[in-house]
């Protein structure tokens, strides 16, 4: 193989190690929260799926306290004041509720994405969620990678003893790297730590059947943040509908609708 080629394997081979370790995190080992300190809702959802989540179950919340309402057109509203609540993303979602808005862009308004933000940055701290700078940075590393083994193939090397590399061999070679980086763009931004604390709740709260086994409005809201839309059906069918908060709804199982 030329001289020329290995060194675009080495730049490549180098962007993958700087990724991996800009992806590393500092988890708790155990994987677990302490009891008496466990993430709040908007948290969790945060953690299963990302900032449209968090968005969700602080309208929840706040539809609980009949802050929020669904609008015209698959809207959300504001309804009034946020009620007596210090949740920081509570307050964001409803301070950016100057008008009716679609989730889509509810979740896009500064107010909103500032507290949304700050939750990520905690979640950070804590080794549940990637920090988002070291995560775009890795990505943009990985995206380069099959660039670089590109270029490394198709640059002639004249004056290069041994002749061209065969191509079924230097298709090899150059998968490696490409494979490995799209491996590593696969990961989420939650960490490991993340998917236990998540699948330890969910073990320790399965989804209900009916709507009435559960009366207290924070288990909904914890309900929404482990399993998103499900329970969104099951529990506020009618908001959830109607605010566009369902993509595709769902007969709740018993009960009056919300």
């Amino acid at each position: 193989m030329p001289t020329g080629m290995w060194w675009f394997i080495g730049v490549a081979c180098g962007e993958l190690v700087v990724a991996a370790w800009l992806l590393r995190t500092r988890s708790r080992e155990d994987g677990s929260w302490p009891a008496d300190d466990e993430p709040p809702p908007q948290a969790l959802a945060l953690l299963r799926g990302g900032r449209r989540a968090a968005v969700t179950v602080a309208l929840v919340a706040l539809h609980q306290r009949g802050a929020v309402a669904a609008g015209r057109k698959r809207t959300i509203r504001a309804n009034g004041g946020p009620g007596r609540t210090r949740d920081p993303v509570q307050l964001g979602v409803h301070r950016a509720l100057h008008r009716a808005l679609e989730l889509r862009r509810l979740a896009q308004r500064p107010e909103a994405r500032r507290a949304v933000d700050a939750l990520h940055h905690e979640l950070g701290r804590a080794g549940l969620l990637r920090p988002p700078g070291r995560l775009r940075a890795a990505r943009a590393l990985l995206a380069c990678v099959p660039l670089t083994v590109g270029a490394g193939l198709v640059v002639p090397w004249p004056g290069e003893r041994g002749g061209p590399v065969p191509v079924p061999l230097a298709l090899g070679i150059a998968l490696v790297p490409v494979a490995a980086a799209a491996l590593l763009l696969r990961l989420p931004p939650s960490t490991p730590a993340a998917h236990r604390l998540l699948a330890a709740l969910r073990e320790r709260h399965p989804l209900p059947v009916h709507r009435r086994e559960v009366t207290d409005g924070r288990l909904v809201q914890l309900y929404v943040a482990l399993y998103g839309d499900p329970a969104l059906a099951l529990f506020l069918p009618r908001f959830a509908r109607d605010g566009g908060l369902l993509d595709r709804p769902e007969r709740p199982t018993g009960g009056r609708p919300s």
